[in-house]
């Protein structure tokens, strides 16, 4: 069970607006009481007894925001690790995540999924061992939707191998730990994360732009193998998330039944159209094609990146004008922890209005994993408010300025003072 909180008093939130996301119009001024763990009234007219008044001055009101591509067991304030694969041990690893979680949190994003683990830890599911400490209050950090252990076949996207083409037996992982192959393999990879907590599954459909195992957007899995992946998550409840990037590997997994597509840099009009027309959600991570550091690849990876990423940006400008439902992911580390909301400046540099791409971090990311008591800023939903100066429905940029946190009543960034 969370550890017990101390009673705090009532507490009345007040800035110059507050952001309806779903009219996409202001309340002036903006005006929240916040009661324990939720919001109680908007614009109350009158206070409890005792109720504690924050005057956040020129500042304006947001949902906390979500990004549902981070995987902070990796990366730190930048994009690198100071070691190398070999020496990053899974209690390193673990210790890290304490960090990029609260550099996420003072960000503004107040709920993340942390789409796939892709490391030896004998079998231990790091991110649901994060998720329960901070949500025990051990650790600041935003609220987790683990995925476990990323699936990926021998040699596929994910597999320790893609980034530094090592040598055999080098950082072999056990079909716990991900690698499956075979419908038997993959459907056991599913279960055991299920079982040990994982609230999504991710598994790579296809190859990757820093891969070096193949083409960018090659399909690896065989359509079986996807099936049954998805069967698996689905019967228990749990969606998949599919690494996509190529049109056939997409076909593949949309054919399969999967929920979401990670990137689908490489995908065509007509199937951009039909991710529109059954509602399948894309996590476009669209922010790295313009800011990913590659100085340090692999010269075969730079080629490749620089192949990709023009047509990545145009795929991307092509699924939100075709009405493709885009939820905010920033796949940090490769955009860096701490540095989330660019993928929204990137989502609005891609044709979004910037309304759109704040809903893409608020009401479209809570359609996408099935909450309903967060992404608005209403009466009876969770307290995860964030403010930022100026008005993000003219300038997106401010949404990576952010001065106050609030999440679940608890403030964790308060820099109004200096403001």
């Amino acid at each position: 069970m969370p550890r017990p909180r101390t009673p705090q008093p009532p507490v009345l939130l007040r800035a110059a607006r507050l952001l309806d996301v779903d009219k996409g119009v202001y309340v002036t001024p903006g005006e929240l009481l916040v009661e324990g763990e939720r919001i109680t009234k908007v614009s109350p007219a009158s206070l409890p007894e005792g109720t504690v008044v924050v005057d956040l001055g020129e500042l304006t009101l947001l949902p906390g925001l979500m990004d549902m591509e981070v995987n902070l067991l990796l990366g730190g304030p930048d994009h690198r690790s100071p070691l190398v694969a070999v020496q990053d041990d899974p209690a390193v690893r673990t210790l890290r995540a304490v960090a990029n979680a609260r550099r996420t949190l003072r960000a503004g994003f107040t709920t993340v999924r942390n789409l796939g683990l892709f490391i030896q830890t004998g079998g231990l599911l790091l991110d649901v061992a994060l998720q329960k400490a901070i949500d025990h209050g051990w650790i600041d950090g935003p609220r987790v939707i683990p995925a476990g252990h990323a699936i990926t076949p021998t040699g596929g996207h994910l597999d320790p191998t893609m980034f530094q083409a090592f040598a055999p037996h080098v950082l072999p992982l056990t079909v716990e730990e991900g690698i499956a192959n075979g419908v038997d393999e993959v459907r056991k990879a599913v279960r055991y994360q299920i079982k040990h907590g994982a609230r999504v599954i991710k598994v790579c459909a296809s190859n990757g732009v820093m891969s070096h195992t193949g083409p960018a957007g090659a399909q690896q899995y065989s359509d079986e193998e996807l099936r049954a992946i998805v069967d698996e998550a689905h019967r228990a409840g749990r969606k998949v998330a599919a690494h996509c990037m190529g049109e056939q590997a997409v076909r593949a997994a949309l054919d399969a039944g999967i929920d979401c597509v990670e990137h689908g840099f490489l995908t065509s009009g007509a199937t951009l159209d039909l991710m529109a027309e059954r509602g399948t959600f894309l996590v476009a991570t669209t922010s790295l094609a313009d800011d990913m550091d590659l100085s340090q690849a692999d010269p075969g990876l730079q080629a490749k990146a620089a192949e990709v990423f023009p047509r990545a940006r145009a795929t991307i400008s092509e699924a939100v004008r075709r009405g493709v439902r885009v939820a905010c992911g920033s796949d940090a580390p490769a955009i860096p922890h701490g540095r989330n909301a660019k993928e929204l400046v990137a989502l609005v540099n891609r044709g979004m209005s910037p309304l759109d791409a704040i809903r893409a971090a608020t009401t479209v990311s809570a359609d996408l994993v099935d909450v309903d008591d967060r992404g608005r800023l209403d009466a009876g939903l969770l307290a995860d408010v964030i403010a930022v100066p100026g008005d993000p429905l003219s300038d997106i940029t401010v949404t990576t300025d952010v001065r106050y946190v609030m999440k679940g009543g608890q403030v964790h960034r308060d820099d109004t003072a200096a403001a």
